[in-house]
């Protein structure tokens, strides 16, 4: 006696899942052994490192932000990014006495970092830090990098640079150096130092009677210390290779702001060399966040690094998963399609009618938002792009057909703004632009002509809900039989 269609698909359908879980584990395993071997070598051929050299990059690192994880990544491929541009100096981190010891150990270990263990620095401005910026309150902490008094010069550095090429002349400047990216106030991000026991001193003490800061973090702080940095001299490394007294300005190209490329879609810094970019932006378009390419293109060369020396090993276990979740999504949407066949209420009047139309109306447009939203905040977020792109759109195609069946939607009209998005992406990854701005007039241009279209999608859902809820051969009073009619099933 064979068995009956319904249970051979759910037959089918399990061996399906099966086989998806053990491919899973299997690339998994794959992906990890691969990471491991990558971590070995990196060991083996950077490793701690076996001799102190006179100068150093440091940065710094604490914990008890939203992201840690993301910045705990970044700092790993900036410093990596050093070795590969040949920089002849030690790599220092200034950690926070609670940043996981397994960290500690990669970032010395794989990373060949020097890292040095602090307590936090109180801020006395905290209260001054609202909202967002109170992730700034710990950012005192790069004052440490006047306590490395075994390096001459220390080019103190935050983890959303990338370099381009050799900074190592950097080394010849004076006692403070920084960059002017804003026309009045010189930025934190990047700045060169001659260590100093008395000058930290000096700085703690300022934070105790609380010297004015604009801003309640570094970079308010170190201007108010060094006020007249605007009215310094250039920086010009010496050709005999001497070290500078004094403090000086330095050329733009050594902070390049990412937003400069975004005007002529390459870059065009005259003064200086092109050597590092930064990215002083809003905290949700760092370049390691998935979705900020193609919205921002310099995001792809971030990923490139981690890709060639860290590669997406931590990662690929969620992926595997979000993708077997979403594949089953949709297995289980299309088999239980013909048994969503009504929606039952006790029709008892009319206000009643009114106030159950209205929920359902209200359930439905909530779950395609809800479709919309969950794969963005389940995807890694340090994933690359383009995979990240991806598993959000499969993710949102996997929901949307959930919910277009549930609530018995038109798929296309549920779907139209995930076609819109596909186009809008396609737009702005479009690589042939002549320069920032015709980009931006493109973009613009899709969406006014998309939006008529993303209108009438939102007219098809309503009228869609409310001929649904209309049809009485769909909708039986509660404990009553449904009549036996051709319009008993939708298919």
């Amino acid at each position: 006696m064979g068995w009956p269609p319904a249970a051979r698909r759910w037959a089918v359908f399990a061996a399906c899942a099966a086989a998806w879980l053990v491919l899973a584990g299997a690339a998994a395993a794959a992906a990890e052994e691969k990471g491991r071997e990558r971590g070995a070598v990196a060991a083996h051929a950077q490793g701690p490192p076996q001799r102190r050299h006179r100068h150093a990059y440091a940065a710094m690192m604490y914990m008890g932000t939203p992201r840690d994880y993301e910045f705990y990544v970044a700092v790993r491929v900036m410093m990596r990014s050093l070795a590969r541009v040949g920089a002849d100096a030690d790599r220092v981190l200034i950690a926070s006495a609670d940043v996981p010891a397994d960290w500690v150990r990669a970032m010395r270990e794989e990373d060949g970092m020097r890292v040095v263990v602090v307590e936090n620095l109180k801020n006395p401005y905290e209260g001054n830090l609202g909202g967002i910026n109170r992730r700034f309150k710990l950012t005192l902490n790069k004052l440490y990098a006047w306590t490395l008094v075994d390096y001459e010069r220390v080019i103190m550095i935050d983890s959303d640079n990338i370099f381009l090429q050799n900074t190592d002349e950097l080394f010849q400047c004076g006692q403070f150096c920084a960059v002017f990216i804003n026309p009045c106030y010189f930025h934190t991000g990047l700045f060169v130092l001659q260590p100093s026991m008395d000058v930290f001193k000096g700085m703690l003490h300022d934070l105790e009677i609380g010297r004015d800061n604009s801003d309640g973090a570094d970079q308010g702080f170190l201007v108010g210390c060094y006020p007249d940095l605007l009215d310094k001299p250039m920086f010009h490394p010496p050709e005999n290779g001497t070290k500078l007294n004094g403090t000086y300005r330095l050329p733009l190209g050594y902070q390049m702001d990412a937003s400069y490329y975004y005007l002529k879609l390459h870059w065009h810094v005259p003064c200086g060399p092109n050597s590092v970019i930064t990215f002083p932006s809003a905290p949700w378009f760092k370049p390691w966040y998935w979705w900020s390419w193609p919205i921002l293109p310099l995001g792809l060369s971030w990923h490139k690094q981690r890709l060639d020396d860290l590669g997406y090993a931590a990662e690929m276990p969620v992926i595997l998963m979000e993708v077997l979740m979403y594949a089953i999504i949709i297995t289980i949407t299309r088999l239980a399609k013909p048994g969503m066949t009504k929606l039952c209420y006790n029709r008892r009047s009319e206000k009643q009618n009114a106030m159950v139309y209205g929920l359902i109306k209200m359930s439905a447009i909530l779950a395609i938002v809800v479709a919309y939203t969950i794969p963005f905040f389940i995807i890694p977020r340090t994933v690359h792009p383009i995979m990240g792109w991806s598993l959000y759109l499969f993710g949102v195609f996997a929901l949307g057909v959930l919910v277009s069946n549930t609530f018995l939607l038109p798929l296309l009209a549920v779907l139209t703004t995930w076609l819109a998005m596909v186009g809008m992406l396609l737009v702005m990854a479009f690589p042939w632009y002549h320069g920032g701005i015709v980009r931006v007039l493109a973009i613009f241009g899709y969406a006014f002509c998309s939006s008529p279209f993303l209108w009438a999608s939102v007219v098809r859902v309503m009228d869609s809900l409310q001929n649904m809820l209309e049809r009485e051969p769909f909708f039986t009073r509660l404990g009553e039989p449904a009549p036996e009619t051709e319009f008993s099933k939708l298919y």
